[in-house]
C-alpha cells in the first residue's frame, strides 16, 4: 500500500534564531524548528508542537510523509528528530528532512518478533536484539513494520539481518550476519556449597581438650595447683580452710 501524503502541517519563517527568540517563541505556544536536506538550503520555521504531535499520529509515526506548509511554500518533509524538556516532557526543538517523493531516503521501521520460537517451548528465552532496521526506500514504500517470523528458531539458534524477508523496492542499509533475534541457553540454578563441619579446635569452648593436655581427663595437675603433688623438697601447699601452723619464736626450748 503507498505512504501517500498523509498529513498536513503549517510553519512561519522565522529570522531570528538563539536562545533569546526561542524562549519568545514558546511564551507564544510555538516552538523553533528546522527544515533541512540535499534539495534546498536550511529553512528555519516555527511550528505548533501541538500540531506536530497530531501530524504524525498515524501507524507510520515518525515515517509519516508531510506537507509542510510555509507561508504560501510546501515541502514535502519527514519528522527527523526533536528535542523535549528532561522535566516536562514537551517538545523544544523539531527538525524536519526535506524528501522527495520519486528519491529513495534512509528511515529506521520497527521490527515486531511473529511467532513462538520451538526453543521457547523447550525452555530458551528469546532475545529481540534488534528493535529498528534502517531500510532504503521511497516515501511512498515505507514500510510500517517489518514482521518477523521466529518460531522456527531452536536453543541457541539466531534469526540474521540476511534471513529477513521485504518486499519488492526496500532495501536493508545494515550488514547481513547483523542478529536481530536469538533464543538464549537458560541459565542453570547453581546448588550453593553446603557449609563444611567446624574443626575442633583445642581450648575452644565445647572443644574436647588433647589427651595429656592441662586440663584433659586423666592429665596431671600444674605444678603448684590445688591439689596437685608438691614438688621434692618443697613444702607442701596449705589445704584451703586449714590453719597455718605457729611460727617458730626463735630459740625457745
Amino acid at each position: 500500500m503507498a505512504n501517500e501524503v498523509r498529513s498536513t502541517l503549517t510553519a512561519q519563517k522565522r529570522d531570528q534564531a538563539g536562545k533569546g527568540p526561542a524562549r519568545r517563541l514558546r511564551a507564544k505556544g510555538m516552538i523553533p524548528a528546522v527544515c533541512y536536506g540535499p534539495y534546498d538550503k536550511p529553512l528555519h520555521v516555527a511550528v505548533d508542537p501541538a500540531a506536530i504531535e497530531k501530524a504524525i499520529a498515524t501507524p507510520l509515526k515518525f515515517n509519516t510523509v508531510i506537507e509542510l506548509q510555509i507561508d504560501g511554500e510546501k515541502r514535502t518533509v519527514l519528522f527527523k528528530d526533536y528535542e523535549k524538556d528532561p522535566v516536562e516532557g514537551t517538545l523544544l526543538h523539531a527538525d524536519f528532512l526535506e524528501v522527495r517523493m520519486d528519491k529513495d531516503v534512509v528511515v529506521n521501521v520497527p521490527v515486531i518478533l511473529a511467532g513462538k520460537p520451538e526453543g521457547v517451548t523447550a525452555g530458551g528465552i528469546l532475545q529481540q536484539v534488534a528493535r529498528t532496521l534502517p531500510v532504503l526506500c521511497k516515501p511512498s514504500d515505507i514500510p510500517e513494520k517489518i514482521e518477523v517470523d521466529v518460531s522456527g528458531l531452536k536453543i541457541a539458534e539466531s534469526l540474521h539481518v540476511r534471513d529477513v524477508k521485504l518486499p519488492a523496492g526496500i532495501k536493508l542499509k545494515i550488514r547481513g550476519d547483523e542478529t536481530v533475534a536469538v533464543v538464549n541457553i537458560p541459565e542453570k540454578e547453581e546448588e550453593a556449597p553446603k557449609p563444611a563441619a567446624a574443626a575442633a579446635v583445642p581450648g575452644a569452648e565445647g572443644a574436647a581438650a588433647a589427651p595429656g593436655a592441662p586440663g584433659a581427663p586423666g592429665a596431671p595437675a600444674p605444678a603448684g595447683a590445688p591439689g596437685a603433688p608438691a614438688a621434692p623438697g618443697a613444702p607442701a601447699a596449705p589445704v584451703a580452710g586449714a590453719k597455718a601452723p605457729p611460727a617458730d619464736k626463735g630459740g625457745k626450748k
